[in-house]
């Protein structure tokens, strides 16, 4: 794995960023958590690349509040087309 920041996604939409932090930091430093309220999925940056994989590794698949996590490296986000709005 190049990165360290984790996508996580199939998250019960009623997780917190501690609960996040609580559940990842099983496996290194957490550096940062951002949960997309009322999306299901979110994102877990952990400080080195070797504990992300290994985060990785151990919970994707695993049972969180009763959901099945789905857990792998971040893709960067895509530049979108810039589009206006007309008005008629």
């Amino acid at each position: 794995m190049q990165g360290s920041k984790l996508y996580v996604g199939n998250l019960d939409y009623s997780v917190t960023n501690e609960q996040l932090e609580e559940l990842f930091s099983k496996f290194g430093k957490v550096s940062q958590i951002d949960v997309i309220t009322g999306k299901g999925f979110g994102f877990v940056e952990m400080s080195d690349p070797a504990e992300a994989e290994k985060a990785k590794e151990e919970l994707d698949g695993s049972d969180f509040g009763g959901r099945t996590l789905k857990v792998g490296e971040a893709r960067p986000k895509k530049e979108r087309p810039n589009r206006e709005y007309r008005k008629y």
